[in-house]
C-alpha cells in the first residue's frame, strides 16, 4: 500500500540512489515504473506535480485502435493499438469497456482519390481545402480495421462484431435528432476509458506493491538540474533540494521532454506537441440524442472530433493546435465556439450554450517534432532516444538518458515494455516477467458476467448496502473491497457531492499519496469532471480530509482557493478572484 507522502519523499533523500530514475508520472512513466518493479529493478519515479496531472489527464477517455491512422499508412501502430485495446478490456475491465461508435456520413465517394495521396505522402503539406471522407472511403477503412480487430477479439478472439452500415432512413430511426442531411452511418466498436486517472493510479499502486522498498515514487518532486553523474531533485512542497544518482535515467515527461532534457544539460528538439481541448456538458437532451454511443466524425475543417456520453455528462472534443510549451495550456473561447459548431453540425436542432459547460480541460499531446506536416497527420507512434546525462559533451561513463518521444494512452503497456527492455539491456539484466495479460489494480478478479457481478456486490454489501457496493465496484473495481473495509458504521454521505462518503475520501487521502485538495477533486475522484467542484463542495471535502493530511483551518482555506484555481486552470475565461468570493456558488458552469 502506498505510504504517506512525507515518508515517500524522505525515502528518496535518505537513500539517494537507484538503478533507474524515471522522470514523469504520467501513464507512460507509471507503466514503465510498474514494469521495472516487476523485474526486481531498484527504481524511483519523480513527478513535478501530482501523478497523472499533465498530458495523461487530458485524454479523450478512449482506448482505441486508431482507425484514422490507417490512411497515414501506420499499420504497425494500428495493429499494436488494437492488440493493446483488446488486452485492456480483459486486464482492466473496471475502467476499460466496449464502446459503440457511430460515424455520420454526408457523401458517398468524397475523398476516395485524395486519401491514397495522403497515404503515399503521409499527409504531407498544409495547403488546400480538406476533402471530406465519404462512405466508400470509410467503408474501406472499416473493412481493414475489422481485420485488425477481429484478430485479437473485443469479446474474445474472432468474435468482435463487424462494423455495420445504414442508409439515411435507418440512421434517423436509430438517432432521430441526427442532422437530416446525413446519407449514411457506419457503426463499429472501440473501447471507453471511464477513469483515466484512476487507472493510472492503479498502475502506480501495482508497481509499488511489486517492488516493495525497491520501488519508490514521489509526486511534487522535480528534477531541476544535472551535476556530474547526479541529478538535483527539488521537493515542490518544501523547496528543499538534494542530489540523486541512478545508472539509467528515463525521461517520460511527455510534451515537456525537451524542457526536462535542457534541465539535464542536453538541448534536445524531439518534441512538437499539439494542444487538444475538451468541454464537458450537462445537457440531458444532447445526452439522450447520442443513444448511448460515441459520435466520431469529421468536422468541416477535416479534424476528427467526438461527442461522447460519459458519467451522465457529454464529453465534446477535440482540437489539434500547435502549442508553445512556455505558454499556458487553456481551452480558449474560440475552441468552445468550435465545439458548439461541431455539435450543431451533427445535432442541428439541439441548442447548446456556455451555461451547459460544467468542466473544461486541455493538454498537449506528446507528439514528435513534425516541421510543416499538418497536426492531424503527425504520427501517434513512439520512439526511444538515447543520450548521456549532461548532453553531447558528457563523459562516456555518465548515466544513460532514455527519452520517450511520442506515445498514447492505448499503447502505454507496450511502450513501457519497450522502455523496460532497453533499460534491462543497459543494466545487463534479463526480463523475468511479462506484463502481457497481467491484470491491473481493481481489474484483478473483476466479476464480468452479470451473475458474478451481483454475487460480488451481495458479498460486500453488509456495510454499505447493495447499491453502495455496486457504486464502489464500478468506481474502484475489486479494490472497492479495501474502501468498504475502511468505511465505518457511522459513516455519512457528503452533503455537497452526491455518491461519495466521508470515510471513502479519508481512505483515499490516507492511501493514495494525496498532497493537495486539487489532487482529490481532479484525479482521485470525478468531482471536478462532473461539475460538482463548487466552493461549498471543495470546503466540505477539505474539512473531511484535513485530519488525515494535517491541515489546520488556514491551510484548508488556502487549499480550497488553490483547488478551485486548479479545477479551472484550463478555462481561459475563468476569474479566480471572483470565484474566491463566491461562497457556495458553482464556479464550474460558465
Amino acid at each position: 500500500m502506498p505510504q504517506p507522502r512525507p515518508r515517500t519523499i524522505e525515502s528518496l533523500r535518505e537513500r539517494p540512489y537507484a538503478d533507474v530514475l524515471i522522470i514523469g508520472g504520467g501513464i507512460n512513466g507509471l507503466a514503465t515504473f510498474r514494469d521495472l518493479a516487476l523485474q526486481g529493478v531498484d527504481v524511483a519515479l519523480v513527478e513535478r506535480g501530482d501523478f497523472v496531472s499533465g498530458a495523461s489527464a487530458a485524454s479523450s477517455h478512449m482506448i482505441h485502435g486508431g482507425i484514422r491512422y490507417l490512411e497515414n499508412g501506420e499499420f504497425r501502430l494500428v495493429h499494436e493499438a488494437v492488440t493493446e485495446r483488446n488486452a485492456l478490456l480483459k486486464t482492466a475491465p473496471h475502467y476499460v469497456r466496449p464502446l459503440q461508435t457511430t460515424i455520420p456520413i454526408y457523401s458517398t465517394f468524397s475523398g476516395i482519390l485524395s486519401a491514397p495521396l495522403r497515404f503515399l505522402r503521409h499527409g504531407a503539406g498544409r495547403a488546400g481545402r480538406p476533402t471530406e471522407r465519404g462512405a466508400a472511403l470509410i467503408k474501406i477503412g472499416l473493412v481493414i480495421y475489422d481485420s485488425f480487430s477481429r484478430g485479437g477479439g473485443l469479446f474474445g478472439k474472432g468474435t468482435v462484431p463487424r462494423h455495420t452500415f445504414h442508409g439515411r432512413r435507418r440512421s434517423l430511426q436509430q438517432l432521430p435528432q441526427l442532422n437530416p442531411g446525413v446519407r449514411y452511418t457506419a457503426t463499429y466498436w472501440d473501447a471507453s476509458l471511464h477513469d483515466p486517472e484512476r487507472l493510472a493510479l492503479d498502475v502506480l499502486r501495482d508497481g509499488l506493491a511489486a517492488g516493495g522498498e525497491r520501488a519508490r515514487a514521489a509526486n511534487y518532486a522535480e528534477v531541476v538540474a544535472a551535476d556530474g553523474d547526479k541529478v538535483t531533485l527539488r521537493d515542490a512542497v518544501t523547496g528543499d533540494e538534494f542530489a540523486f544518482s541512478a545508472s539509467v535515467v528515463v525521461g517520460a515527461s511527455g510534451p515537456w521532454t525537451d524542457l526536462t532534457n535542457r534541465a539535464l544539460g542536453d538541448d534536445t528538439h524531439y518534441m512538437g506537441g499539439t494542444k487538444g481541448s475538451h468541454i464537458v456538458l450537462e445537457h440531458d437532451e444532447l445526452l439522450d440524442a447520442t443513444g448511448g454511443r460515441e459520435l466520431f466524425f469529421e468536422h468541416s475543417d477535416g479534424r476528427i472530433v467526438l461527442i461522447y456520453p460519459l458519467k451522465g455528462r457529454v464529453l465534446v472534443g477535440t482540437t489539434d493546435l500547435e502549442h508553445d510549451m512556455a505558454q499556458p495550456i487553456v481551452c480558449t473561447e474560440a475552441e468552445v465556439d468550435y465545439f458548439f459548431d461541431l455539435i450543431a453540425h451533427v445535432f442541428p436542432t439541439i441548442p447548446v450554450d456556455r451555461s451547459h459547460i460544467v468542466f473544461r480541460f486541455a493538454g498537449v499531446r506528446p507528439l514528435p517534432g513534425h516541421g510543416e506536416l499538418a497536426p492531424g497527420f503527425v504520427s501517434r507512434d513512439y520512439r526511444i532516444e538515447a543520450a548521456r546525462l549532461g548532453g553531447p559533451g558528457a563523459s562516456p561513463d555518465s548515466p544513460t538518458v532514455l527519452s520517450l518521444v511520442g506515445g498514447k494512452w492505448t499503447t502505454f503497456r507496450a511502450s513501457a515494455a519497450h522502455l523496460t527492455d532497453r533499460v534491462l539491456e543497459l543494466l545487463a539484466r534479463p526480463r523475468v516477467r511479462t506484463t502481457k495479460g497481467l491484470p491491473i489494480g481493481g481489474g484483478a478478479g473483476y466479476p464480468t458476467p452479470e451473475r458474478a457481478r451481483r454475487q460480488w456486490i451481495a458479498a460486500h454489501s453488509d456495510r454499505v448496502g447493495f447499491a453502495g457496493a455496486a457504486a464502489l465496484l464500478d468506481r474502484y473495481g475489486t479494490r472497492a473491497a479495501e474502501v468498504i473495509g475502511a468505511i465505518g458504521a457511522d459513516d455519512g454521505a457528503l452533503g455537497t457531492v452526491p455518491g461519495y462518503t466521508r470515510d471513502e475520501l479519508r481512505h483515499l487521502a490516507a492511501t493514495e499519496l494525496v498532497v493537495h485538495l486539487a489532487d482529490m477533486l481532479l484525479r482521485r475522484t470525478a468531482i471536478a469532471f462532473l461539475g460538482l467542484a463548487t466552493r461549498e463542495a471543495a470546503a466540505e471535502v477539505a474539512e473531511v480530509i484535513a485530519p488525515v493530511l494535517g491541515w489546520d483551518a488556514a491551510a484548508q482555506t488556502a487549499e480550497v482557493d488553490h483547488a478551485l484555481a486548479a479545477v479551472h486552470a484550463a478555462d481561459a475565461g475563468y476569474d479566480t478572484g471572483a470565484a474566491a468570493g463566491a461562497s457556495g456558488e458553482s464556479v464550474t458552469a460558465r
